[in-house]
């Protein structure tokens, strides 16, 4: 795995709401990459930028500043079109902007004691959400839900979130899912289910959101880790695939019940004296980690691109699921891991490059294998 000895110039990094782009905020201003195939798609030299978010592939962009230009303090959130390379539109909050999220029809914006709601195309507030302090701006987006799904920390004691329904918008639930405080947030792609992670980091949890109840409990190590970044794999019903990255800087790999299509038939004994929640944190097969994917305590964004039934080369039936992760050393990696039903994974770096460097559109095409 290669890795860069320059110091970080990544501020932020996202993927849009199809995970095709991916977004780098630097030092001189941002960045706009095609996650297939690593080309340089929008490129523009702003200034220091904190947030930079997409929707989906249109020319709207969300930035708000560092505040070394006056023009781009981290108070005013600026929509950007990216053809006519203007402000779309301006606002302005009295203190610093944590976090923005967006679909076709919203747009939200964290702050450290209150979040902001707003209908997308008029700009219209329609809810402003009074928070406890969230001073990581902690929050979790269901973008291609018809109910536009919300969720924030509730407590900075405990690791509960409160999930607002922001298509009316109304709170639906509190989840209660960790003793300790939430480290970080994510929805499937439909909102239908959430997963938490606490800042102690040794459990992952999923959530049915609108029962407020507990579906899956994994458990990603015995020992403390920050949890950077959680991802669901694309699907229309229940997710086959959870990923996450720690501070370790391995990736783990946490299977559902729409993968596992008879994986704990070797466990059925186990499954019959002990419930299902339980037998998923200890059932090895439902989890698979990768060491070393990213330097430790590199901050990591991730993205899971697609997860398909395939046949390895043994000719057992696998699961091969394709992961993004980019890097605040400003790395892109594409790892592929295959899966068979009798817990056999294999692990490919596919694609690493650097896009900090100058040759932007050039790919390394660095391979690896993984035993």
């Amino acid at each position: 795995m290669a890795s860069s000895s320059a110091p970080s110039q990544v501020i932020c990094a996202s993927f849009n709401q199809d995970n095709s782009l991916f977004s780098v905020g630097t030092k001189e201003g941002l960045k706009i990459f095609d996650s297939r195939n690593g080309r340089l798609c929008y490129e523009n030299n702003l200034g220091g930028l904190n947030i930079v978010e997409m929707l989906f592939s249109t020319s709207l962009l969300a930035i708000v500043g560092t505040g070394e230009q006056r023009a781009m303090s981290p108070r005013r959130l600026c929509l950007f079109n990216t053809q006519t390379k203007q402000s779309k539109r301006d606002l302005n909050f009295k203190t610093s902007i944590l976090a923005v999220r967006l679909n076709m029809k919203r747009l939200v914006v964290v702050l450290q004691d209150r979040t902001f709601v707003y209908d997308l195309n008029s700009t219209t507030i329609l809810e402003e959400i009074e928070t406890g302090p969230n001073t990581k701006g902690l929050c979790a987006f269901a973008p291609n839900s018809e109910e536009c799904y919300l969720a924030l920390p509730a407590s900075t004691s405990k690791g509960s979130a409160l999930v607002y329904k922001t298509s009316e918008p109304e709170l639906i639930c509190q989840i209660d899912a960790h003793q300790a405080p939430l480290a970080a947030m994510v929805f499937s792609s439909n909102g239908m289910y959430l997963a938490t992670a606490s800042e102690k980091g040794t459990m992952v949890r999923v959530h049915l959101v609108t029962q407020a109840t507990k579906s899956h409990s994994f458990r990603r190590g015995t020992y403390p880790s920050t949890i950077y970044s959680l991802a669901f794999s694309p699907s229309v019903d229940l997710p086959d695939v959870l990923v996450a990255t720690s501070s370790s800087g391995s990736l783990h790999l946490f299977f559902l019940d729409a993968a596992r299509n008879g994986r704990r038939q070797a466990n059925t004994l186990l499954s019959s004296v002990i419930p299902g929640s339980v037998t998923d944190a200890l059932d090895p097969a439902n989890h698979h980690v990768i060491h070393n994917v990213v330097p430790a305590d590199i901050k990591s964004y991730l993205a899971v691109q697609s997860v398909e039934n395939s046949q390895n080369s043994s000719k057992l039936p696998a699961l091969k699921t394709v992961i993004y992760i980019v890097t605040q050393d400003g790395y892109f990696r594409e790892y592929v891991i295959g899966t068979t039903k009798s817990n056999e994974s294999s692990w490919l770096l596919e694609r690493e490059f650097n896009f900090l460097d100058s040759g932007l559109s050039t790919l390394k095409h660095n391979e690896q294998h993984i035993d």
